[in-house]
């Protein structure tokens, strides 16, 4: 039986704290052990209870999440830290990936993909939400070797098609928009996005966007 992964929820809106323990405690491998609405007390409960993960907000009553995500990884970097906010500028999503965090979700995430974040988080996997993803990634590749530019790019093993998904994909966009955008099925975006993850031969749709954008494929 796979073993259950224990959280603590860090939220000053009691009403959203309510609302999170319910829609994640339907999935049976997932607990939530303690609730926070300060950062100090996230603190003190990430060193008494040491969760497997925990989902921190940013706007804090005291000190704001950034700062506690920082405390609690400089004490125990086995806990995982998930930000869950309603922010997506940039300089806080690499503020808090500076600080330690291992994802970063925008509130209007749907429950299930909540879950599955969580899931792959405990096991060691990191995550960006799609609408912060070309953010972060634009900003990483500031810090390249500016000579980068002027060598020869390999040729993308994508088809136009593919490349365009992948495009939408870095700019933030989800299967149904994508759809709309392309004027194909559901469906058939997924089965592109399969068909990119295979050929490039990486995990995760954010993996593929790094690659291609690292390759000069994608912008």
């Amino acid at each position: 039986m796979t073993q259950g992964i224990n959280l603590i929820i860090v939220e000053d809106h009691a009403l959203t704290r309510i609302g999170l323990k319910i829609a994640l405690e339907e999935n049976s491998n997932l607990k939530v052990v303690a609730e926070a609405e300060y950062g100090q007390t996230a603190i003190d409960m990430a060193a008494s209870l040491n969760p497997d993960v925990i989902l921190m907000d940013l706007g804090l009553p005291d000190i704001n999440g950034i700062e506690a995500t920082r405390a609690i990884k400089e004490a125990n970097q086995d806990i995982k830290i998930i930000i869950l906010t309603s922010h997506s500028n940039e300089q806080e999503v690499l503020n808090a990936f500076i600080a330690g965090a291992d994802a970063y979700c925008l509130k209007d995430i749907k429950p299930e993909n909540l879950t599955s974040v969580i899931q792959n988080i405990a096991q060691g996997g990191v995550w960006l939400d799609p609408a912060v993803t070309k953010v972060v990634l634009n900003k990483m590749l500031q810090f390249n070797d500016p000579d980068e530019n002027l060598k020869p790019k390999k040729e993308a093993p994508l088809t136009d098609r593919e490349l365009e998904v992948l495009q939408h994909l870095a700019d933030g966009l989800n299967n149904i928009e994508i759809a709309e955008k392309i004027c194909v099925s559901q469906y058939t975006v997924k089965a592109h996005i399969g068909n990119i993850l295979q050929k490039l031969s990486v995990d995760d749709r954010t993996q593929a966007v790094v690659r291609a954008m690292r390759e000069g494929w994608i912008i």
